[in-house]
């Protein structure tokens, strides 16, 4: 895999990851671009403990644009994009319109706080804007997951970084604002809440470990597995399709991987994928969230695993997060966990 970085017309970084050695990446970035919008703010809510980011710019962010118009697509026939280059395997590059940054912003007075520091960046799978994730190849899911170790590693070392998330939102259902197959990389200035809280259960030992073992033993709840990894439908998932794809061995985060768990990942999840859609004939939305140790803190407890969930739960019908989930964060879930496992079991 070969990495070439350069700066769109704003200053902004944007990186290749190449399959080959021999493309040239000297594209420029002509597009007469406003400065970026100044960082987020971070305010703090005492009631739980937790930090939310205010970040009004976003609110005048590209939203669901004509396919010719898609800013994700490569540069072509005399329309610039975010990609210089008039094709791409892979191409991760900061957000336009970031939830975090490492810019100044002015905050208020009279309340607790802080600027949102942190960064965040875009991650094109393809440049093939009709793919979806699912049809790649495993050699593509080899160099996205590559880019992700390469940024993960990166954004780590970045003062004040506390957390790196990869993940990816598909389908209008789930929210998305464009529909060329992307993910994004946040770099948190905190430990978010679910991993708090996952850490806190842990008390010391490795919880994730240990539930992983008894589920690849029971096998019930099981979807699909191989020598490095196994997807499985968790004992209480809160959604209903919800799959952890998750390796045999612990390790804390995507950059611990080695080379046989990194090559055996794609086949497995691909065909967790296909799965989902074939589940009810229409392509299925999710989202896919990678959950990895902080920088900082419990690694020795945590096992990285992948998070792959849907907000559909029949052909015609979407699980809306009402009164319970919202209000008082308590899930119902109207699929039984074994009843999903078989369902995708089957859909294969």
């Amino acid at each position: 895999m070969r990495k070439t970085s350069t700066t769109l017309a704003d200053g902004r970084e944007l990186i290749y990851f190449d399959e080959r050695d021999d493309v040239e990446r000297d594209a420029v970035d002509k597009r007469d671009l406003p400065p970026p919008p100044p960082a987020s703010q971070l305010r703090y809510d005492a009631l739980v403990d937790e930090w939310v980011a205010i970040a009004a710019h976003r609110q005048t962010r590209t939203f669901l644009p004509p396919a010719d118009e898609c800013p994700l697509d490569p540069s072509r026939d005399g329309k610039e994009t975010e990609i210089p280059a008039s094709d791409y395997d892979v191409v991760v590059f900061e957000n336009r319109f970031p939830s975090f940054s490492d810019r100044p912003v002015e905050l208020p007075e009279g309340v607790v706080a802080r600027p949102a520091h942190g960064r965040c960046e875009v991650v094109c799978f393809t440049s093939d804007h009709n793919a979806s994730f699912a049809t790649l190849p495993p050699s593509r899911v080899r160099t996205v997951l590559e880019a992700q170790i390469d940024r993960t590693l990166a954004l780590s070392a970045m003062d004040g970084v506390e957390q790196v998330f990869c993940f990816e939102n598909r389908g209008v259902e789930i929210g998305v604002t464009l529909h060329h197959p992307h993910g994004q990389i946040y770099a948190y200035p905190f430990v978010t809440p679910r991993t708090r809280a996952m850490l806190a259960a842990s008390r010391g030992r490795p919880v994730y470990s240990e539930l992983l073992a008894s589920e690849r033993a029971a096998g019930v709840r099981v979807v699909a597995s191989n020598e490095h990894w196994t997807a499985f439908v968790p004992v209480a998932a809160r959604w209903p399709f919800e799959v952890h794809v998750a390796p045999h061995r612990r390790v804390p985060d995507m950059p611990a991987l080695d080379d046989a768990e990194r090559d055996a990942f794609g086949p497995l999840y691909l065909d967790v994928l296909r799965r989902f859609d074939a589940l009810f004939g229409v392509p299925m939305p999710y989202i896919s969230a990678w959950h990895q140790a902080p920088v900082h803190s419990g690694r020795e407890e945590s096992h990285l695993h992948l998070q792959l969930f849907s907000i559909r739960r029949a052909a015609n019908k979407l699980k809306y997060l009402a009164g319970s989930e919202s209000a008082m964060g308590v899930f119902i879930n109207d699929v039984v966990p074994e009843e999903a496992a078989h369902l995708l079991r089957e859909a294969g």
